[in-house]
């Protein structure tokens, strides 16, 4: 689990500014300002997600940190599988969000990019995931993985 000063997993910059060590574009987001809002520690309370892209990137996070309560509380109990496995040795190395888009007033679509490595071998995950809002909580509902 990051340290709340640590730069988010998901690698979210901060609003405009300098940043980075050549002054090029923004710095990233501290974890405890980003994904840190939303991800607490096992059960302790979180403010929800504020929109699927939010989401989306903590979600991202809690497959860094292998978060497997916050990734089932997070899916829609539609298509919720019944437990969670993680890909052993996987080190996450980025994320790139590409575009989001809401697709009805409860509804939303974010394409993405997570880059990680295992077993020495670089896999690339490129999916566009569809979300729905329930009672006020963004929820992951499934996806289309891109070759």
């Amino acid at each position: 689990m990051p340290l709340p000063a640590d730069p988010c997993p998901c690698g979210r910059l901060a609003p405009g500014g300098p940043g980075g060590s050549k002054g090029k574009g923004a710095a990233p987001l501290a974890y405890a300002h980003c994904c840190g809002r939303y991800l607490p520690a096992p059960g302790a309370d979180a403010a929800p997600a504020p929109d699927a892209e939010s989401l989306m990137r903590s979600r991202y996070t809690a497959f860094v940190s292998e978060r497997a309560d916050y990734l089932q509380a997070t899916w829609h109990p539609g298509t919720r599988p019944a437990a969670l496995d993680f890909e052993p040795g996987a080190r996450w190395l980025g994320l790139q969000v590409r575009s989001h888009r809401a697709t009805g007033e409860d509804r939303a679509e974010v394409e993405f990019v997570a880059r990680y490595r295992v077993g020495g071998r670089a896999v690339r995950l490129h999916e566009t995931s569809r979300f729905v809002r329930e009672d006020g909580r963004w929820l992951y509902v499934d996806g289309d993985i891109s070759p």
